[in-house]
């Protein structure tokens, strides 16, 4: 797999050449071949040239397959069947259309050709933009992605029957078993009375689990106020030996999800945002509305399905990479209330590897990100009545 990390800052990721890969088709299917560079009037992948000044971040993850650009002054455009990116008449980086499969714009000042969107949307590559805090703004992507009504009219439906209420258990059964699972995960490297707190913890969010998947009642609206309870429950008890378990000196008080005023919880929003912004593209594709939520009550502009989907990847994708980066000595700093440039590259480039890395699931392994795809379309699968949903299970 080859990778492309450009930045001015430091990089965990190691740049390699570009080989022939495959890359798992999210439309299709299927895995598609991609070819070798084509020899274009543009500089190699690794003859990169950026400001001295700092103000140029761009990203893609280790198979090439999502783009992430920072920086003011930027412009986005085509050339061939590739994306360009320039800072002003100097080309800062170079992909083919083939390894793509996202763009995501994390800062203001970035400007898109036509002809690029165009291009984007005939090939089914979304583009996603982030706030500065992380919060997605805007996604776009080819309205004939989504054109698929009978699925919406079975959502609706299901969030009055036991489609939506059996949705909703394994939503939270997902949850806190991925919970249990990573502290068991970082139980592992501890000794001790913090081992011990720690796997003690994991068996009580099992026992949660098994109660979740119990709660009886035939609708969203009837299981419900259990399932929030119980998840709850999990949330003060997880976040509890979270806290313990980092060092002091980051100032982690609890989860907050408005206003962090320390660096971890403004690290997981920003990649909770992230997360966000790649889960409601694969609603989207699926098919599914995302304003249409099962355990996530109804709110004008809160995509309640998107927020139900994610939560069973908060732990693989964004808890994994971000508390274990911290607990070895990974620094982050605020700037106004919020994560500096260089913080949300370092949150940004571990979350978009976890999104590329490979998991076990349904007897084979795949990419999280393909993981994603997979689990909304088995949403869709679950409210038409065609297959049981089953949570992702991250493995230890």
């Amino acid at each position: 797999m080859s990778s492309l990390l450009i930045t001015p800052l430091h990089s965990p990721f190691p740049r390699k050449p570009p080989v022939s890969v495959g890359q798992y088709n999210w439309i299709t299917g299927e895995v598609e071949v991609i070819p070798e560079q084509m020899g274009l009037d543009l500089p190699q992948v690794d003859d990169v040239v950026l400001p001295e000044d700092g103000t140029v971040s761009l990203l893609a993850t280790e198979n090439g397959s999502q783009l992430f650009v920072a920086g003011f002054g930027l412009f986005i455009g085509k050339k061939s069947e590739r994306v360009v990116v320039r800072q002003g008449k100097s080309v800062c980086a170079q992909v083919p259309f083939l390894r793509l499969q996202e763009i995501i714009i994390a800062s203001k000042g970035v400007s898109l050709s036509s002809d690029l969107i165009e291009d984007l949307c005939e090939r089914g590559i979304r583009i996603g933009f982030l706030s500065s805090s992380g919060r997605p703004t805007a996604l776009v992507t080819s309205p004939m992605l989504t054109a698929t009504v009978e699925t919406r009219r079975a959502q609706l439906a299901a969030g009055e029957n036991e489609r939506g209420a059996e949705l909703c258990r394994w939503i939270v059964a997902g949850k806190l078993h991925n919970q249990e699972k990573l502290l068991r995960y970082f139980a592992k490297s501890r000794d001790g009375n913090r081992k011990g707190a720690l796997e003690d913890c994991a068996t009580a969010l099992r026992r949660l689990r098994r109660s979740a998947l119990g709660v009886e009642g035939t609708t969203p609206d009837m299981v419900r106020p259990a399932l929030m309870g119980l998840e709850g429950t999990g949330g003060r008890l997880y976040w509890k030996q979270i806290g313990n378990m980092l060092p002091e000196g980051l100032g982690f008080g609890g989860r907050t999800h408005q206003g962090a005023s320390d660096v971890v919880n403004a690290a997981l929003n920003y990649g909770y945002g992230m997360l966000t912004a790649h889960v409601w593209g694969a609603v989207m594709n699926a098919g599914l509305e995302p304003f249409g939520g099962f355990l996530h009550v109804d709110r004008s502009g809160k995509p309640s399905l998107v927020l139900d989907l994610m939560e069973e990847f908060r732990q693989p994708v964004v808890d994994r990479p971000i508390l274990s980066w911290l607990n070895k000595g990974g620094q982050l700093s605020l700037q106004k209330g919020m994560l500096d440039g260089a913080s949300k590259e370092q949150v940004a480039s571990r979350v978009l590897m976890r999104l590329t890395a490979e998991e076990q699931h349904r007897g084979k392994r795949h990419q999280v990100r393909s993981i994603i795809q997979m689990q909304a379309r088995l949403a869709t699968s679950a409210v038409r009545g065609l297959r049981a949903y089953r949570s992702f299970s991250f493995k230890w």
